[in-house]
């Protein structure tokens, strides 16, 4: 199974977890705990992770083409949800 991996940094990331779990929570399973967060996709799981300085976000597929397809819908989602806050996402594969 593929893996991708990005380190963001923001002090955002513990509220960025918990507006993503609660808005994937209607139609997907989500774990949400203190600083972590976990939504299982039909391709894949996207387990996220956050303290004071960055959000480290990994995301594990079922293939290469799933994989590609979740890093660009969990950073479209992220970059929603941060608002007006500037997000560098680089996914390292």
């Amino acid at each position: 199974m593929p893996i991708s991996r990005a380190e963001i940094p923001t002090a955002s990331g513990h509220k960025l977890i918990s507006r993503l779990c609660k808005h994937w929570a209607h139609k997907l399973e989500v774990e949400q705990g203190e600083g972590q967060g976990r939504v299982r996709f039909d391709a894949g799981t996207c387990l996220m992770e956050a303290d004071g300085e960055r959000l480290v976000v990994a995301i594990e597929a079922l293939d290469v083409e799933s994989l590609d397809t979740l890093e660009g819908v969990v950073a479209s989602h992220l970059e929603r949800m941060a608002g007006d806050e500037p997000l560098t996402i680089v996914w390292e594969n």
